[in-house]
């Protein structure tokens, strides 16, 4: 019985280690959660004032034929998925990977109809496993990451897909809803079909060189924006579901060593209970 109190009482013990480290994870990625907010929403005006701009450009322009506005029919497709650098986030990344998995499944018979760039180490690990195609990769970014930490692989997707390396180019990532909920999106970010949309008051611009060089520069600008604002989101997406994931197995943890404390108090007082019995059996015999 002692024995089994011992094995009881150092299980207690460990399950103890375990929620305070669950509980300073779920602190840290709470905090971390209220930066990555305010991050994506810092980012927000200056997408929506490029689409603007760009709106009221092709609202105002003729005949407007860019490479990146225009659909053709599609040979390749590429993908830019995002997921992180480390796990302990429930299902944020196996959710987001299967997603693109079924699609690429669905769509494809061929390792030649597709291409994929991948952020965090997450993502490049299991379409490495898989040996799929991985054109550009980027790892190790930090809790607040920049636009200079994800330039080189959002400017190479959105090159690629100007140069005709393939005819679509697809956005995969947890889109933030609140801490609790995050949903895997998947939406066609080339060609551009949103940004024609004029909300009828626009002003009047003049041009230097010309609407159509400024479009040159400003709609592969947009779409790189639009990659950025997505790893924001996808940062916020991770520190959500990160923290609510140690907030389960905090709570895990505690009806775990409520339990075994429960088992630990009743082996406790049999073994009283057994002492005592023996005590008065012993002076009943000497009586």
């Amino acid at each position: 019985m002692a024995k089994g109190m011992r094995d009881i009482k150092r299980q207690i013990s460990g399950f103890q280690n375990t929620k305070q480290i669950t509980k300073a994870m779920e602190m840290v990625a709470a905090s971390g959660l209220r930066k990555a907010q305010e991050n994506a929403e810092a980012a927000r005006p200056y997408s929506d004032k490029i689409k603007e701009v760009i709106s009221n450009i092709a609202s105002a322009t003729k005949n407007l034929k860019h490479p990146m506005l225009q659909s053709r029919e599609v040979k390749k497709t590429g993908y830019l998925v995002i997921t992180s650098d480390r796990g302990l986030a429930g299902g944020y990344n196996a959710n987001l990977l299967r997603m693109v998995m079924n699609t690429i499944q669905e769509k494809h018979n061929s390792t030649d109809d597709y291409s994929i760039f991948v952020i965090g180490r997450k993502g490049r690990d299991y379409f490495k496993r898989r040996n799929m195609p991985i054109v550009s990769q980027v790892t190790g970014l930090p809790d607040n990451p920049q636009y200079l930490d994800i330039q080189e692989i959002a400017k190479t997707a959105v090159q690629n897909f100007s140069d005709g390396l393939y005819d679509e180019l697809y956005l995969a990532y947890n889109e933030f809803v609140n801490p609790i909920t995050q949903i895997p999106v998947e939406k066609r970010l080339l060609p551009l079909s949103d940004i024609s949309e004029s909300n009828g008051n626009s002003a009047l611009y003049e041009y230097e060189p010309s609407a159509e060089e400024v479009l040159d520069v400003l709609l592969p600008k947009y779409a790189e924006t639009l990659i950025y604002s997505a790893v924001l989101e996808g940062k916020a997406s991770e520190f959500g579901a990160r923290m609510t994931a140690m907030g389960n197995a905090t709570n895990n943890a505690t009806d775990l060593i409520a339990g075994l404390t429960l088992v630990y108090n009743r082996a406790r007082q049999a073994a009283i209970t057994q002492e005592i019995s023996e005590i008065i059996a012993g002076a009943n015999a000497q009586g």
